[in-house]
């Protein structure tokens, strides 16, 4: 493994959300999805690669065990939806998109992703589900809403809205791909914020 040069450091972690406060979120944001669409009936979930696909998957299981129903999910990967594509690279790692059993046509649809920020992610969720059908509703739900729209997109549901500084970014943690869950904010060092 390479060294690193002396001045870059490794970012510190600040503290937002442990497991069980991620879970308590979770269970909220799973009883709004269902009250929002007044029951369970026509509901489906689509995550959003990558981490909000599991997300999408612990508000679905909170569902299923709260209503004792199984949902239909899927998940979108928007990497060719972006408006940034050149800033990916020339040969983007593409992944796949699932639709969902029963399709999109006028269902509601709740897109998850694990972080509001700029609101393009969700502008390129929105431009791919276009593609597959027409929902009869389509919410956004995310887990920490941390501000800072270039776009006039809100989420309907959120499990937490934090601050976050200009050198500071959010990071959502599932066992899925990093061994825990958690929200932890990273905060670049060198100087004042």
């Amino acid at each position: 493994m390479p060294l690193q040069p002396a001045f870059m450091t490794a970012p510190t972690r600040i503290h937002v959300m442990s497991e069980s406060e991620v879970r308590l979120a979770v269970a909220r944001m799973a009883r709004e999805i269902v009250e929002m669409n007044g029951g369970t009936d026509g509901l489906v979930l689509m995550g959003i690669h990558r981490r909000g696909t599991q997300i999408a998957a612990l508000i679905r299981q909170e569902i299923e065990e709260a209503e004792g129903v199984e949902l239909d999910a899927g998940s979108l990967d928007i990497t060719l939806y972006r408006d940034d594509l050149e800033v990916v690279g020339p040969i983007p790692i593409i992944g796949g998109s699932e639709l969902p059993t029963h399709g999109v046509d006028d269902r509601c649809v709740v897109i998850v992703d694990d972080v509001a920020y700029t609101g393009r992610t969700a502008r390129a969720a929105l431009n791919e589900l276009s593609d597959w059908g027409r929902p009869r509703r389509i919410l956004l739900c995310v887990l920490v809403d941390r501000g800072g729209r270039e776009l006039p997109i809100q989420p309907d549901v959120t499990g937490r809205a934090v601050q976050v500084l200009d050198r500071q970014r959010v990071e959502v943690l599932v066992p899925e791909v990093d061994g825990r869950l958690g929200v932890e904010l990273l905060q670049a060092d060198g100087g004042e914020s």
